[in-house]
Parts: C-alpha cells; sequence; structure tokens
C-alpha cells in the first residue's frame, strides 16, 4: 500500500496570512494606533490582529448612510469578547462585566452562542481600559476571535452532577493549555515590557506556529444525554462517555462547522464525524495534535476553503484519522455507544449536586439590557450582589444562576419577584428554543436582521403554534444574518439565513437532539411567504405526527424536505 503524502492545497496565501506573518507574533502596530485620537478607526491589517486579542473593530450600520453624507467616517467602536471556559462566571466577575458595559460599552451585554460574555459599542480610547478591568477581575479576552482555538464550551452547567463538574475541570485545562504563547497581549493591553530577544532566545508558538492556524478552530465537550453544545458543529468535539457513575474518556468528533456562503457549493455547513475514543488524560493531547494536522494541511489561500472540516473533507476522513495516530503514537480506542435526547436548555430551579439549587433564565436573543418594561439587567446586577454561587453563561444564550443554597434561593426567588424575571414558562416552547445572531446595526457581514427581529417573528408564528395546539412543543428557531453560523441556523427545526434585508432563506429538517442538518425549503422570502409556508407545515405537523416525534423529523418522514444519504450534508 503506497503511503499518501498529505498537503496543503496550492496557490498563494491570502492576504491575511501576510498580515500575521509581518505582526512579530500579533503585536503589529496595535500599541501605536490603539493609542492615538486620529481616526475612531484603526487599520485593517491591525483589525486582522485585534480578533487574535478578543475584539473586532464595527461600525454603526444604523448611521452609517447619515454620516457618509455629513462626510464623516463610519461610527467606529469594537466589540470585545470574554474567553470565559464553559461559560462559568462569579458574581463579581458579572458586576465587572455589567458596570463595563455601561462605562464604556452600549450598556447591554450579549450572551454569546460560545457561552461568553461579548460587549459593543467601545470606542478605540476605551479599549485598553476595558480590558485592563476585564483582566483585574481574572478574566481575559486573549484567542477569543482569531485563527486560534477558540472559547472551549462544555456542558453548560457542572453542578448538575459530579461528572459535569469533571467534565468542567477538562474545558478549562483546554482553553488553557491551547492559548497562543506570545507575550503580545500583555504588552499591547496591560504594560508588560517587552523582554529583548537575543539570537540565542527567540519568542516561539510551539504549537501554533508563526502563522497560528489557517482559520477559527472550534472545541466543545457534551454530556449526554444534553447536546446543548451542539457538539457536532464544532471542529473537534468531545462525548463524554460514563460507566457506572464514572468518566471513562471521550468519543472523538471532527470537522464540524455552520458557516457557508451563499452560492458557493463549495462551502457548506457540516456536522463532525465521531472517529474514536480517548481517556481522560489523552485528551489535550488529541486536541492539540488535531490542531497541528489543521495548522499544517489547512488551506491557507481560501480563507473560505480554510475551516477544519474542508481540510477533512480533503484528506478524507480515515487518512486524518490515521495522520492523528500516527502524531499521537497511539491508536484511537473504537467509539463508545451514546444517546443524545435534545440540544436545548432546561429553564427553571433544578437540584444539583451538593444540596444546591440551579436556576436556569430565559434571555431572548442572549440580550441583557433594560428594557422598558423588564429590568433584566438591573435585576441580575442585585442578584449578583447577594449570590454565593456562579453565573454559566448557557450555548443557548440563556443564563444558569447555579450553586444556590436553599436559603440564598428565597432571596433570589424574592428578586426574581420584584422584577418579573422569568424562566419563560408563560412563553411558548419555539419561543425558550430560539436562537439569534447580533447582526444589525453591528456585525459588519450581516445582510439581514437577526436578534433584533426574531422576536417579532416569533409573536407571529405563535399565533400559527397556538391555532395548532402546539405550544408547549419543544421546536428549535434559530436564525442568522449571514451564513457564517454564529447562531448555529443549520442545527435549527426551523432555520434562517439572512440573504438581503428582509429576506431570508428558510430551512427546514434538522434533528432535535443536534445530530442532522436542516435542508433549504425556501429560498430568498419575506415574512409574508415565511407565515404562509409555516401556517401549512405546523398545521401539517399537527394533524399527521406521530407520537413523540419531533418536527424536524416529521418534515423528513413526511417529504417536506429530503434528507441527504447520510443525513448530514447539505448544500444549497
Amino acid at each position: 500500500m503506497v503511503k499518501q503524502i498529505l498537503k496543503a492545497p496550492d496557490g498563494p496565501p491570502s492576504d491575511v496570512e501576510g498580515i500575521k506573518e509581518r505582526s512579530n507574533y500579533l503585536r503589529g502596530t496595535l500599541k501605536e494606533v490603539m493609542g492615538d485620537r486620529i481616526s475612531a478607526g484603526i487599520p485593517e491589517d491591525d483589525n486582522r490582529l485585534m480578533k487574535h486579542h478578543g475584539s473586532y473593530l464595527q461600525d454603526d450600520r444604523d448611521l452609517r448612510n447619515e454620516r457618509q453624507k455629513q462626510k464623516l467616517e463610519p461610527a467606529y467602536q469594537f466589540m470585545l469578547r470574554v474567553r470565559l471556559p464553559g461559560g462559568v462566571a462569579a458574581p463579581a466577575q458579572w458586576l465587572v462585566m455589567d458596570e463595563l458595559a455601561d462605562k464604556y460599552g452600549n450598556g447591554t451585554l450579549k450572551l454569546t452562542t460560545r457561552e461568553t460574555f461579548q460587549m459593543h459599542g467601545i470606542l478605540k480610547w476605551n479599549m485598553k481600559k476595558t480590558i485592563q478591568e476585564i483582566h483585574a477581575s481574572l478574566l481575559d479576552t486573549i484567542a477569543a476571535c482569531g485563527d486560534v482555538n477558540r472559547n472551549v464550551m462544555c456542558a453548560s452547567n457542572p453542578y448538575q452532577s459530579e461528572i459535569h463538574a469533571e467534565v468542567y475541570e477538562w474545558s478549562k485545562k483546554l482553553s488553557d493549555d491551547l492559548l497562543p504563547r506570545t507575550r503580545a497581549y500583555h504588552e499591547v493591553w496591560l504594560d508588560e515590557e517587552k523582554v529583548a530577544s537575543t539570537p540565542d532566545v527567540e519568542e516561539v508558538e510551539p504549537m501554533y506556529g508563526p502563522l497560528y492556524l489557517p482559520r477559527k478552530f472550534k472545541i466543545g465537550i457534551a454530556v449526554p444525554p444534553s447536546n446543548d453544545i451542539d457538539v457536532f458543529s464544532q471542529d473537534l468535539g468531545f462525548i463524554a462517555i460514563v460507566e457506572e457513575g464514572k468518566l471513562i474518556g471521550f468519543n472523538i468528533a471532527i470537522g464540524g462547522g455552520m458557516g457557508m456562503s451563499h452560492g458557493d457549493t463549495a462551502t457548506y455547513p457540516q456536522l463532525a464525524k465521531v472517529i474514536g475514543f480517548c481517556k481522560p488524560d489523552q485528551l489535550y493531547e488529541v486536541a492539540e495534535k488535531t490542531i497541528t494536522i489543521q495548522r499544517d494541511y489547512g488551506n491557507r489561500s481560501v480563507r473560505k476553503n480554510a475551516r477544519f472540516k474542508y481540510t477533512v473533507d480533503r484528506l478524507g476522513l480515515e487518512t486524518v484519522k490515521t495522520e492523528l495516530e500516527n502524531r499521537l503514537g497511539w491508536k484511537l480506542d473504537e467509539a463508545k455507544s451514546y444517546h443524545f435526547d435534545h440540544n436545548g436548555d432546561r429553564y427553571g430551579w433544578v437540584k444539583g449536586i451538593q444540596g444546591k439549587w440551579n436556576l436556569t433564565l430565559f434571555i431572548e436573543g442572549g440580550r441583557v439590557a433594560d428594557f422598558a418594561d423588564y429590568k433584566l439587567k438591573t435585576a441580575l446586577r442585585e442578584i449578583a450582589k447577594i449570590h454565593t454561587g456562579d453565573f454559566h453563561l448557557t450555548p443557548n444564550q440563556n443564563v444558569i444562576i447555579a450553586n444556590v443554597s436553599s436559603q440564598k434561593k428565597k432571596q433570589i426567588n424574592a428578586l426574581m419577584e420584584q422584577y418579573g424575571l422569568t424562566d419563560g414558562s408563560h412563553f411558548s416552547a419555539l419561543r425558550r428554543n430560539s436562537m439569534a445572531c447580533v447582526a444589525l446595526p453591528t456585525c459588519g457581514l450581516a445582510m439581514a436582521e437577526a436578534e433584533r427581529y426574531l422576536p417579532n417573528l416569533i409573536d407571529k408564528i405563535e399565533t400559527i403554534v397556538d391555532e395548532n395546539g402546539l405550544r408547549n412543543e419543544e421546536i428549535t428557531i434559530r436564525m442568522t444574518g449571514c451564513p457564517n453560523g454564529c447562531a448555529r441556523h443549520a442545527l435549527g427545526e426551523i432555520g434562517f439565513i439572512g440573504k438581503a434585508p428582509g429576506k431570508y432563506n428558510m430551512y427546514l429538517g434538522a434533528a432535535h437532539d443536534g445530530s442532522r442538518l436542516s435542508k433549504m425549503y425556501r429560498e430568498n422570502i419575506g415574512e409574508e411567504e415565511i407565515l404562509k409556508e409555516l401556517n401549512v407545515v405546523l398545521s401539517r405537523y399537527a394533524k399527521e405526527r406521530n407520537e413523540g416525534e419531533h418536527f424536524g423529523d416529521f418534515t423528513i418522514r413526511a417529504g417536506i424536505v429530503k434528507a441527504t444519504t447520510d443525513g448530514t450534508n447539505f448544500h444549497e
């Protein structure tokens, strides 16, 4: 048998590769440009580097046309994302983020689909102060964006069981151990003095190398039967395997990713595929070696095809598995059996380990703000002041007030009543299973609304749901303003991808447990047609479904959309 020679795709490197190469390990000229007040923006080269420090430069698109008319530069501002393994934050850290949102941001916090905080509206001259104050709370923004391993996700409640607590510790270790080693972050933002290198001592990135990865890399750990992190959407997913009450290891799934580009069939969402099993103490080594395969063979020429899923498809799943085993120096074990039930959150009070309570609150769109009739941000601030446990940010943009004693439970319930906080039980199950990316006005990639629009659309879909007796039926619905997939639209039983202002591609047929992607149902449609189509499909579901049949499964069985042969991939 001839051994296959692995290689990266041919072609000149993309412009981003050149930016990284010239950056002196992600420093660029950030220290200089972030200190000037000539413009509220920064050069594009430095903006590309900023992502590795946890931030993007954006502008308020609601103001863009008017500012152009006035011959003013765009209303530049920065989005800043925190690294928060497993989504766990102490009450003191919640209070810091709450304060910084008012002090330097737009007065709100976004809970992301990767279990972390995101702030918008930070002006350039406030960025350094913001990062320093985050650092003082023992948090950071390192590698929250960029061509590196991003925030490591895990099952959202470590206090659900001892197994969940153990898995959370592994997610923290992975997050810390897979960080870039450059001191650029500390020099630019924390005023660390650069140590002059000598010919004998040069800065290195032992795992990433000087060019880092071809694109972002995402890792998540799921604990069956909950697939709340959508483990198959990850570049590298780990599935915890428990036998006789003990964590014996993890199944390994590779090559997932939600992003695509409209009209480009060379890009597509894809689910990760399980290739084997490893023991807990082998977890880091598997992650590191998998990342180095992507480092060495990922596409550095065409960024649209640079994610690990395309590397796996190009080289072949078995080839990548063999290469991983060669780098490990040992064989993966056979994958173990497991079962997922759902990929949503479970709301309300639930008793966990050590006699402590955990309260999951519904946060629509993940937006923590004070609304005219709902002082959500203030309420959570007041809870943080008395809470002695933790806050857990979930993969579905909600928050768990976790590790609560019976005494504190009474106090928290009193604050909930005072401020009208809700677990969403009075909402439809459809709304409680909704998720949306930020989109307009701050995301530069958005083609249509998402977070600001989805609640209004659900108002109208709920009329259909109620008419058909489906109010308490768990159906996942997800919307993104562009095809990048930040809200994991391809895993929504009802999914929308923004195509143009007020227009969306509509998808149906994903599995309720996150194990099957959706398929295109209608292209480039507006609200009127969306409601018309859903009226027909939801009415059929109410009348024709089998007992216990989920909506996504019904649309496949009824032939409303057609599943692919392997039930995973789709193409537009």
